[in-house]
């Protein structure tokens, strides 16, 4: 295959066709890059760019498309496969990697793209908890080298995390948030790399207290979801824990008066991590069983793929009123 050469902002390189690979793909050619999908079988490329063209239209006619000048049909023209690494990661300006969360295969992957790439070429990879220290070390041109780690569903919610190896040059830091901003993106610039960078971290945390309290017979988890989705989350959608205790109080100043030494007993009664996380005993395999039982009574597992459809319809429809509003 051969992909096309429209007028467009440039060329970005999309190394992985599943839904993160697609999704970005969208995003790029919604504000006018020209986009060429790459994966190791040309069938599922060719699947990849069909699946594309049919969310595209689905989405405009939902008038949840982004981009605020092309049409769809458009966006798709933009949008092209091929099967040789080589001819996708070659003239980009942006690549982006999103192969299987596995260090081994990333490494594998970027050492092939580092022989074809240009020197002004973004490095970028969709990992969500690998460091990009570990994919980059032996990169030639690992200066260039950033994570860029989307929120799933990306074409819906669009923060992504902007986190950079110890060897990062600023250019690049500075040029991926001006892309993803563009992109209509919500970067967020970390200053160094970490274990989980931000979004894991703050997921992981709140996922640990979840656990306990079901754990300790507290709460069910499907109440426990209410708490989420009909209290925090009504809040969190449109503004975050910061400024959601900023105007909790007269400002966070006062809120930590009021409210610090409360937060410090509190959270100082929440117990160590759940070990059922590791699954390493009888008990915490019993735990996990126990809560995967009762979630079922509310998705069973023959629904999943239904309510993930419902469930980014619904973060779509969000999507065009937090638009909107801007």
């Amino acid at each position: 295959m051969f992909y096309r050469i429209m007028e467009s902002k440039g060329k970005i390189g999309i190394v992985g066709s599943g839904l993160i690979g697609k999704s970005w793909a969208m995003i790029f050619a919604s504000v006018g890059y020209n986009v060429v999908l790459y994966d190791v079988e040309e069938k599922q490329v060719t699947a990849a760019i069909e699946s594309i063209a049919r969310e595209l239209k689905q989405f405009e006619s939902e008038g949840t498309l982004r981009g605020d000048t092309l049409t769809a049909e458009q966006q798709a023209q933009l949008i092209s496969g091929t099967s040789s690494l080589q001819e996708c990661v070659q003239g980009c300006v942006y690549i982006q990697e999103c192969v299987p969360e596995n260090l081994e295969l990333k490494i594998k992957v970027w050492k092939k793209i580092d022989e074809f790439v240009g020197s002004e070429t973004i490095l970028a990879s969709s990992t969500s908890c690998i460091v990009p220290s570990k994919i980059s070390a032996d990169l030639n041109n690992k200066a260039r080298f950033i994570v860029a780690h989307p929120c799933n569903p990306p074409y819906h919610t669009p923060m992504v995390e902007l986190v950079p190896a110890p060897w990062t040059d600023e250019k690049t830091r500075a040029s991926t948030r001006q892309i993803m901003a563009e992109a209509g993106q919500g970067p967020v610039s970390l200053s160094r790399e970490l274990p989980g960078f931000v979004l894991n971290r703050m997921q992981y945390a709140l996922l640990n207290e979840c656990f306990r309290l079901i754990k300790d017979n507290v709460v069910t988890p499907q109440d426990l979801d209410v708490v989420m989705k009909d209290g925090m989350g009504m809040r969190y959608a449109f503004m975050g824990p910061m400024e959601t205790i900023h105007l909790n109080a007269e400002g966070t100043q006062n809120y930590c008066d009021r409210y610090g030494e409360t937060i410090y007993d509190v959270s100082s009664d929440s117990g160590p991590i759940p070990t059922c996380w590791k699954q390493e005993s009888e008990e915490d395999k019993a735990t996990v069983a126990k809560i995967h039982s009762m979630m079922c009574t509310t998705v069973p597992e023959s629904e999943l793929y239904n309510r993930r459809l419902w469930r980014d319809q619904r973060l779509a429809a969000l999507a065009k009123l937090k638009r909107s509003m801007k």
